[in-house]
């Protein structure tokens, strides 16, 4: 595990994750989420802009129709955001990760028959399917939300979580299954032990660098579901709808990134600085994490991840050995 931490890919993966979540608690404790509005902007006591205003010095990520500012906006919603879709992909490979041993190891010869069943959601569009689960649970009705926002991130998280297990029951068991085929576990299967001790002792040592790279795919997943949710107008947290002859449009209630891409994508070609910058941090993010699961890869196999090749290193060129003559030696020479 050392090895990881001096790995420079993962390390920057890691910090840009950490360091966005430690500003954004940073953030909200000492403004007590409190975010910046510019309506107009003066220079020498003369109308130069109104929002939504585009970036500039003091305003990086410029402002939006509302004169809020976007970076602040950001900065709120990065926890939300981050936190949510890490505690989704843990849930999925939490949940998932003794159900695939058992089918690895217990049910081998019924393994085919899940595994055709499960093969039909890979073409399942999970957005359709989260979209109609979360509806009545995240779009605020007439009367109000019956419900608090901890509760209703507590039920989305679960929700997403349910949806991919059967696929990564399926993808753990086989590769459990190939473990179980090996030489090294087919002697101690001769050799007395249970199935559980080859579980514990043999199968998840092996899975353990597969399950981080799993765990990695399901948080980029999570974060391609909760963009495509925003864009349907459900927001994580809730979507706070207001009712009447002129209603507002939909906003989120946490200011999380995919409430921020659902709320302003109508600025797209007009003010496209305000729906491009959560979408470019959801891209960061999931960089940040490819990042992390390449120098994971790196550091524990020496190999690439997403390069499928082995890593070059510079090979130490050693002297050759020269045999010292001792003085015995010396002495048998002369004689010779």
């Amino acid at each position: 595990m050392r090895k990881v931490w001096k790995q420079p890919l993962f390390l920057i993966g890691f910090l840009f994750i950490a360091g966005m979540l430690m500003t954004s608690f940073a953030y909200s404790w000492i403004t007590d989420n409190e975010i910046k509005k510019v309506y107009y902007l003066y220079e020498d006591g003369r109308l130069v802009d109104g929002a939504p205003i585009e970036p500039r010095p003091g305003l990086p990520f410029g402002t939006d129709a509302l004169g809020l500012d976007i970076f602040a906006k950001i900065i709120i919603g990065a926890k939300f955001t981050i936190l949510a879709a890490l505690a989704v992909a843990a849930l999925r490979v939490f949940i998932a990760l003794p159900f695939g041993f058992l089918v690895g190891t217990y049910f081998r010869k019924q393994k085919k028959y899940f595994n055709g069943l499960i093969d039909s959601f890979h073409y399942v569009p999970l957005t359709i399917i989260a979209y109609y689960l979360l509806r009545p649970v995240l779009m605020e009705p007439m009367e109000g939300f019956q419900t608090s926002m901890i509760e209703r991130v507590i039920m989305e998280v679960l929700i997403l979580a349910l949806l991919t297990v059967p696929i990564i029951i399926s993808l753990i068991g086989n590769e459990s299954s190939l473990i179980y085929q090996r030489d090294f576990v087919v002697c101690a299967k001769s050799l007395g032990a249970s199935n559980w001790r080859i579980i514990r002792k043999h199968i998840y040592p092996s899975l353990r660098e597969k399950l981080f790279v799993i765990f990695g795919q399901q948080v980029m997943q999570t974060l391609i579901i909760l963009s495509h949710l925003g864009l349907l107008k459900l927001f994580l947290g809730g979507t706070h709808v207001t009712f009447g002859i002129m209603p507002d449009p939909p906003t989120s209630i946490t200011q999380e990134w995919s409430g921020l891409i659902g709320d302003s994508f109508r600025y797209l070609r007009s003010a496209p600085w305000i729906p491009l910058t959560p979408i470019l941090c959801f891209a960061a993010t999931m960089l940040a994490v490819a990042l992390m699961i390449e120098g994971y890869v790196r550091a524990t196999t020496g190999r690439s991840h997403y390069l499928k090749k082995p890593i070059r290193t510079k090979a130490r060129k050693e002297k050759p050995k020269t045999k010292q003559i001792v003085p015995e030696d010396l002495q048998w020479f002369k004689q010779s």
